[in-house]
């Protein structure tokens, strides 16, 4: 991986893309499935790598920048509960000299030398909730969601026996208490005992089992899950009665709520940092997880100066904890094979305990990755975690190595299909040659092709997919649409009786018709998500969507790339020459050619309609704003200059074609200035739009 000061203005597009893609999809397994795959520190590496690509090439920041995001978009099931005021998250620091620097920033933006005093409260690793009280009366409760609007989860918190129903008298009238629902380890171990016995899904960690305990459509079985809670903060409220944190939690207390006995507060940053080692030696004695400190200014009024970052409030911040560590041995390596061909080393391990997950796996990422560790199969190892199932090896204990042990070898040819396993200049990743005709390929690419981004067909998981694709039921996208007449025996192809999938093993007539209307309903599908499901290397939703924009019809994009003509596809801001050379690639494979020939004789791709207006002065137009704006919000601005076909930058270079300028203006305005860029005011601006 390339460092920041290195990247080009082309590259750096493309990993943006990369990381927003990658972190959405992570987002979603985390808050949505409850089914993390990232550790927490992969996860925030790919959150830091993405804020400081951003810090560098500001005009490249995307509108769906993971910056921008708070959790991710509710699931259905749930009626949505939009928040009065956003349940933001918190930024997070590392070390206790990040924490200082915090709280210097926060002296300065106050102009105080003075000490100020914060709350340091346990971050309990479970589920964020939101409980409204209407006259005492607890009314509504929610997820979190994407921060601004959550799931309903009133009936599920109700089962919760710590959460009051009814508050004493002289509560606000209308009172939003926010905290955090979970599982104490007791519980959750008792829970996965009980569900391997009845041969139904374990949990990875406490964590998912609340949030999967918390978000059941049948409030019985929430009730069965013995969750709890803490509470910690409030939304919105009538009339607020209390001046500072710690007043809170006392008013928290008098009505009823559990509070952390944890919650210290400082008056000093000698006082935080003994208050987070004190947290570090007990947490593993604390009958629940968590991860790290939460600080909090404790004045109210300062914290009301202090205000808000465009997620993130200024005034507190989360301290993560170290990641978990345990020690292990590797009991062999094996390669796995993704739909793009990488070849991925993964560590089998003799399973141990960490954090309350059983352990048997790790990644090892690439080849360079055993080599510079120096990885053999019997070494015992650092493993750590941080709230993932597949944690990373940290490093190797040479002292336990056994004398046999061996370097490990990386192949050089595919382990599922035999065909050459090649690694191209400048990659870290070796992959292999075989394309579409290697089994583990065709598998990952069809669970690709139905993923929710693509032709999102519901009821084609990932286990019925590679189950088919084994009985030879699948074997390329096509057939997912010829599946219905291959079931019944209508296809000339088909064995004269059919595949009467009905009556396999857990299926019926209800879940295969379900099937077939979920797949029949997919036979139209837009440009830009048949672009993406195709699998073609480096090609993610935003870049399928650029591909579509530029070409519109599917055939002459496919043309354009089977005569490798590939003037028109680099000149389009975003595609660099890597990416074009992938796509010419992928369409010089004859198998690839013949699968999307029989998929068009299946499906209709809708030709691409740009919504964005062509016909307004500001289409084409680089704009930036600055300045408070007093008739429209900034996203508000934003989102009208994106709809009248203008691109939104952050900063000002000679690219930008207009500054929009508010009250209190600052350094952009006079950049603006410098560099002889026309400025309008907001009422110029929404003439423009009109």
């Amino acid at each position: 991986m390339k460092e920041i000061t290195d990247l080009s203005i082309d590259e750096a597009k493309v990993e943006l893309e990369y990381l927003a893609h990658e972190i959405a999809k992570a987002d979603s397994a985390y808050y949505q499935n409850d089914d993390p795959y990232l550790t927490d520190s992969e996860y925030d590496r790919l959150k830091h790598r993405n804020t400081d690509i951003e810090a560098r090439f500001p005009t490249l920041i995307r509108p769906d920048s993971p910056s921008k995001r708070v959790g991710a978009a509710v699931k259905n099931g749930f009626a949505k509960v939009v928040h009065t005021f956003p349940m933001l998250s918190l930024g997070d620091v590392f070390s206790i000299d990040e924490v200082a620097d915090f709280v210097m920033g926060v002296k300065r933006f106050l102009n105080t030398a003075d000490d100020i005093a914060f709350m340091s409260e346990p971050k309990i690793d479970g589920l964020s909730f939101s409980a409204r009280y209407e006259n005492g009366i607890f009314v509504k409760g929610a997820t979190r969601g994407d921060g601004a609007t959550g799931e309903d989860i009133t009936e599920n918190l109700k089962t919760i026996r710590q959460l009051p129903l009814k508050l004493p008298t002289g509560v606000p009238e209308v009172l939003e208490v926010r905290g955090e629902v979970y599982m104490s380890k007791a519980d959750f171990f008792a829970l996965n005992e009980k569900s391997a016995a009845e041969g139904k899904k374990t949990f990875a960690n406490p964590r998912n089992a609340a949030a999967g305990s918390l978000r059941q459509l049948d409030p019985k079985i929430t009730a069965e899950r013995n969750l709890s809670i803490f509470a910690y903060t409030w939304g919105e409220v009538s009339a607020r009665c209390w001046n500072s944190q710690a007043d809170f939690f006392n008013h928290l207390r008098d009505w009823g709520f559990p509070i952390n006995p944890n919650n210290t507060l400082c008056t000093n940053l000698k006082e935080i940092e003994q208050s987070f080692n004190r947290l570090m030696e007990i947490r593993a004695e604390l009958p629940y997880d968590i991860d790290g400190v939460v600080y909090k200014v404790n004045s109210i009024t300062l914290q009301e100066r202090l205000g808000f970052l465009t997620r993130t409030p200024r005034w507190a911040i989360a301290h993560k904890f170290p990641a978990e560590q345990a020690l292990t041995r590797i009991d062999d390596i094996r390669i796995q094979v993704g739909r793009t061909g990488a070849l991925t080393p993964v560590a089998d391990l003799e399973p141990v305990n960490v954090g309350g997950v059983m352990v048997s796996h790790a990644t090892l990422h690439n080849e360079d990755e055993i080599k510079r560790k120096d990885i053999r199969i019997g070494d015992t190892v650092i493993i750590q975690r941080a709230g993932d199932v597949i944690p990373q090896i940290v490093g190797v204990r040479l002292d336990k190595r056994p004398v046999d042990a061996a370097e490990f070898i990386f192949p050089a040819t595919c382990p599922v299909c035999g065909a050459h396993a090649i690694r191209e200049e400048d990659e870290a990743v070796r992959r292999c040659t075989g394309g579409l005709s290697c089994p583990a390929q065709a598998k990952e690419r069809l669970i690709h092709f139905v993923s929710r981004d693509a032709f999102d067909i519901a009821g084609l998981g990932d286990k019925i997919i590679e189950s088919f694709y084994a009985e030879g039921i699948l074997r390329n996208p096509a057939d997912i649409f010829t599946l219905e007449n291959r079931n019944s025996g209508d296809d000339l192809f088909s064995a004269a009786q059919g595949l009467h999938l009905e009556r396999r093993e857990g299926w019926g007539k209800k879940s295969v018709d379900n099937l077939f209307q979920a797949i029949n309903a997919k036979r139209t599908i837009s440009l830009p998500r048949f672009i993406y499901a195709l699998g073609i290397r480096q090609v993610g939703t935003a870049t399928a969507r650029l591909l579509a924009k530029n070409y519109s019809r599917f055939t002459d994009f496919m043309q354009d790339m089977i005569n490798k003509e590939t003037g028109k596809l680099v000149s389009i801001d975003g595609i660099g020459v890597s990416m074009a050379t992938d796509m010419v690639e992928f369409f010089q494979e004859p198998h690839n050619i013949n699968i999307i020939k029989a998929l068009l004789e299946q499906i209709t791709v809708e030709d691409f309609v740009d919504s964005s207006r062509t016909d307004s002065p500001l289409s084409g137009k680089t704009i930036v704003f600055t300045g408070t704006l007093e008739r429209l919000t900034r996203s508000e601005a934003k989102a009208k200059a994106l709809s009248a076909g203008a691109k939104v930058a952050g900063s000002v270079s000679k690219n930008t074609d207009y500054v929009v300028i508010g009250t209190d203006a600052g350094s952009k305005a006079a950049k603006a200035r410098e560099l002889g860029i026309k400025t309008l005011n907001e009422d110029e601006f929404l003439n423009l739009l009109q």
